[in-house]
């Protein structure tokens, strides 16, 4: 199994490790087994099967007990990411403190369990490595992914994240963020003249890596209705300034401060140019009411930005 807290650097990249690791994780009969195990203790084993794939027969009164027996970590991982791709309903949230108690432990199923947690949660680590890679002076793709995998896993096995309220994994990731940004900026403090120097030069074209991500910024924003279809007006969002503020909007629907209406609300007006009368339209609400939405997810996702910036100070 990974060791995500000495993770080797590989060709593929922490992520493209974590995820062939996965496909063996799920083929363990032994914790398949577990996992049944534990979902039936915790009650959550009907339920699960309900939303997955782990019920091929029909059930009209529960999940049959066939369903249950093909419960493993694939199911647990279908469960924790919904459709959307971001962990959401309260069977998510329900699943997710179950797997942090586990993980809280000091067998090997504690580990087993942080292990599926990080695999729920790569799409948060992948938005957060790249939230802090600078083009000058800074860590590779690579290195971050490796710091944030590894706080992951650290916070996962913390048990702290079960006990708090609110969404726990909104709470993960933002313990996520304040551990990497931490180690960050002990590294930045310990190479301060180099960084600076090298962060004052222009950064005039981007590079292959950086349209890559670019690309990726895209999807996902339209994948989050951040991106809605219309004129030519939205092709404007490809400059950088348009990207980097949809990437911030990401991150903090992500994290939990800004909710999918909210991001909707910042994006459509700063980088889709989107009139508030044809949002509100769409939003079916008037446009007074979009504009206030507007300052008031504005005013999160400034606190939440100013809470990374304190955290990397």
């Amino acid at each position: 199994m990974l060791d995500v807290q000495h993770p080797a650097h590989t060709a593929g990249g922490i992520f493209h490790r974590l995820d062939a690791e996965w496909t063996a994780l799920c083929a363990d009969t032994d914790i398949q087994v577990a996992v049944t195990d534990w979902l039936v203790t915790d009650r959550l084993a009907d339920d699960v099967a309900a939303v997955t794939d782990a019920v091929t027969d029909a059930v009209t009164d529960g999940v049959t007990d066939s369903g249950v027996r093909t419960l493993g970590p694939a199911q647990l991982l279908a469960a924790l990411r919904p459709g959307s791709g971001r962990l959401t309903d309260e069977l998510t949230d329900a699943v997710l403190r179950a797997l942090l108690r586990r993980a809280a432990d000091h067998d090997r199923s504690a580990t087993v369990a942080a292990r599926i947690v990080v695999q729920a949660m790569i799409p948060a680590a992948v938005r957060i490595t790249r939230g802090q890679v600078r083009p000058f002076g800074g860590r590779s793709f690579d290195d971050i992914g490796h710091l944030a995998v590894a706080a992951l896993f650290q916070v996962a096995r913390s048990g702290r994240i079960h006990t708090r309220p609110g969404r726990p994994a909104a709470n993960l990731a933002l313990d996520t963020l304040r551990y990497v940004c931490a180690e960050l900026a002990a590294d930045r403090e310990a190479h301060a003249e180099d960084l600076a120097a090298a962060e004052d030069l222009p950064d005039r074209a981007p590079g292959p890596d950086r349209m890559a991500e670019a690309a990726e910024v895209r999807t996902a924003a339209a994948s989050a209705g951040l991106t809605p279809a219309g004129p030519a007006a939205y092709a404007a969002e490809a400059t950088s300034a348009r990207l980097e503020l949809l990437e911030l909007v990401l991150d903090a629907m992500d994290a939990g401060a800004l909710s999918p209406a909210d991001g909707r609300a910042i994006a459509w007006h700063y980088t889709a140019a989107v009139p508030d009368t044809e949002a509100a339209a769409r939003a079916g609400t008037t446009a007074g009411a979009w504009q206030r939405r507007r300052s008031r997810a504005v005013a999160r996702l400034t606190a939440a930005l100013a809470l990374q910036l304190r955290c990397a100070a």
